[in-house]
């Protein structure tokens, strides 16, 4: 699809909105919110919080839609957590978790300013122009009502724009031949993602399954033997944004260049503010 847009204004904007997103899922709130219903384990709370919106789904559903957790992992969480609490049930405490979260990071007053008013106005415009098919995550979530409050509208368009960049991206490594594994070691090595450390323990992988990848990747020339991308590898991660930058052009070419520059802008002024304060673990990023 061809764009007016500048080059990468999308995905600067989708990484912006997304990290205000992604507070939910480091948030001590939301193990409150899921403890409170009986799923005290961290691991099944976060898998139950995002998958929600799909319904009582098990591990082959999440493996798919999800894409780089082990089954082994999933199955020993889902479907046994819609027996504790039902996707209904999961959906109104993640709510109650991201009212909590926000609040707490950006304090009473941004929460309530024109500000998030208007950003959550333009998220949800530009989430007009995504689309269902093949979209299983950013569907199911289309779905979900619209919250009323500007910040919970705000996050729940954000989770739109996310889920549709991230379906679309799972169509460009799938094309691209990077398995689930490859696909994080591959990112790692650009020193913008997940430290390996984090990787494993969150998505049920072992060190020995990470080595093997790695070395997968260097028998295609994608890696060097300290582990950092070729040339071919940066091209190759580079050949892997651009598609997912060519599936996700619709809502921020239906958004505008004025809009996607001052809803890039509201997003940014609330993920310094968020990570200032403290939504993220210090040692997320990085490659050791």
């Amino acid at each position: 699809m061809t764009t007016s847009l500048p080059p990468r204004a999308g995905r600067r904007c989708h990484n912006v909105v997304n990290t205000v997103h992604s507070t939910l899922y480091f948030s001590p709130d939301l193990d409150r919110e899921l403890g409170a219903l009986g799923v005290t384990d961290p691991t099944a709370a976060r898998l139950a919080a995002r998958s929600a919106a799909l319904g009582a789904v098990g591990a082959g559903t999440v493996a798919a839609t999800f894409y780089n957790y082990n089954h082994e992992l999933l199955a020993r969480h889902l479907p046994a957590v819609w027996e504790t609490a039902s996707p209904a049930a999961v959906l109104d405490a993640r709510l109650r978790a991201v009212d909590a979260t926000l609040r707490r990071l950006l304090g009473e007053e941004t929460v309530a300013s024109p500000e998030m008013a208007e950003a959550a106005e333009l998220a949800l415009r530009a989430a007009e122009a995504c689309t269902r098919h093949a979209r299983p995550l950013y569907a199911a979530n289309a779905d979900l009502p619209v919250p009323d409050a500007p910040h919970l509208a705000y996050w729940h368009a954000a989770t739109l724009l996310r889920e549709h960049r991230g379906d679309g991206h799972l169509t460009a490594l799938l094309s691209l031949g990077l398995d689930p594994v490859e696909a994080v070691v591959s990112h790692t090595a650009t020193g913008k993602a997940m430290s390996p450390r984090w990787f494993l323990s969150s998505r049920g992988w072992r060190r020995a399954d990470w080595d093997a990848a790695a070395e997968r990747l260097r028998e295609r020339g994608l890696l060097d033997a300290e582990g950092e991308l070729t040339e071919s590898g940066t091209r190759l991660r580079e050949e892997l944004e651009e598609i997912t930058d060519r599936l996700d052009t619709a809502p921020y070419e239906h958004l505008g260049i004025a809009g996607v520059e001052r809803l890039t802008g509201l997003a940014r002024d609330f993920a310094v503010s968020a990570a200032g304060a403290g939504a993220f673990p210090a040692d997320l990023i990085s490659k050791g």
